[in-house]
């Protein structure tokens, strides 16, 4: 004997059923509605029928899979929603915390250019007084070594002039004098004209 598929099952089923149907399909092709509102108990009773097979069948197998499953939709979008808060909350926090940071190193920022034109006025104040100080000790150095020049000429000027005076002296009285005695003596005389002046 030949083993038979659930397919082949079902069908023979329906043919084992289509000696029941038979009769019912030949009584409505005999009697068909004269009016669409007008009703058929038979089409009533078999809609009900199978209304309350296919709700039975329905409930009992696909609704529990069908709630299951809106369910686990409606968990994943919760979840979702939630994560979608978090992270909005995160990037508000973030964004706060970037405007925080910006708005600092802008302080740091102007302080620093602060800081840094305070040491630069202090360093141009300080370049421009070691200027004027190496400038007076120029200056300064400058007029002590023209003094100092000064002081060289007039003493040789003084030696000379009364190398001068002794020459001529010594003519006019034409005898060597004593050249030491007669240095003082003459650089005496300077001296005294000098504090005259």
């Amino acid at each position: 004997m030949r083993s038979c598929s659930p397919s082949c099952s079902s069908s023979r089923s329906q043919y084992a059923m289509l000696p029941y149907w038979l009769p019912l399909l030949q009584e409505a092709e005999e009697h068909g509605p004269t009016s669409p509102f007008e009703p058929e108990f038979g089409v009533i009773f078999w809609t009900w029928l199978v209304f309350g097979a296919l709700f039975f069948v329905l409930k009992k197998y696909a609704w529990p899979a069908i709630l299951s499953a809106t369910e686990e939709r409606e968990r994943k979008i919760a979840h979702q929603l939630e994560e979608a808060e978090r992270m909005n909350a995160e990037a508000k926090a973030a964004l706060e915390e970037h405007k925080a940071l910006v708005a600092g190193a802008r302080d740091e920022a102007s302080k620093l250019i602060g800081e840094a034109k305070t040491v630069g006025e202090a360093e141009r104040e300080a370049i421009l007084n070691r200027a004027r100080e190496e400038q007076e000790q120029l200056v300064d150095r400058a007029k002590r070594e023209i003094e100092a020049e000064r002081e060289r000429a007039i003493a040789e000027l003084r030696r000379e002039a009364v190398d001068l005076s002794l020459a001529a002296a010594s003519r006019l009285v034409e005898a060597k004098l004593d050249d030491e005695a007669n240095r003082k003596l003459v650089m005496s005389y300077l001296d005294s004209l000098e504090q005259a002046r």
